[in-house]
């Protein structure tokens, strides 16, 4: 029972969050194909202080460990389902570079990240961020730099 219990609230977790895009913001782009435009400055302060809020951040990292823990109880731990993947790195990006707006795509465990980031040093964190995830074997990174813009 101990085990099983884990395995359905973790199941439950997978199907709610299976209807969500994995983009750090609403206005993230919807495919890794482009990058879309820059945020407005506002926007890009609204993404900021949602992915800097205390509460965001241990709701980020509780579903990572519920995750990890779903796939110890199910076997291999790092052959990993594309949503869980796109899910965990998705969070890790939007906890650790704040003010992004990026899109996550994977397919048996290959990563692309595509959007937009204000900074080249935002850029950079993208791809070891990602490769923390387990089960993440390579990541493109196609997100380009793009300070927000007053409009």
């Amino acid at each position: 029972m101990k085990k099983i219990f884990p395995l359905l609230l973790g199941s439950a977790l997978v199907v709610a969050l299976g209807a969500c895009d994995a983009k750090t913001a609403s206005n993230a782009p919807n495919s890794t194909d482009n990058n879309g435009q820059a945020p407005a400055t506002n926007t890009a302060q609204t993404n900021q202080n949602d992915a800097s809020n205390d509460v965001r951040k241990k709701q980020i990292e509780s579903d990572i460990r519920a995750r990890e823990q779903r796939n110890q109880a199910g076997g291999d731990q790092m052959k990993r389902n594309d949503g869980d993947l796109e899910s965990e790195v998705r969070g890790k990006l939007e906890a650790n570079i704040p003010a992004s707006e990026l899109t996550v795509d994977s397919k048996d465990g290959a990563v692309t990240v595509a959007g937009t980031v204000p900074t080249q040093e935002q850029l950079s964190k993208i791809q070891p961020l990602a490769q923390q995830i387990k089960g993440v074997k390579s990541v493109a990174v196609k997100a380009t730099v793009a300070p927000a813009k007053n409009k």
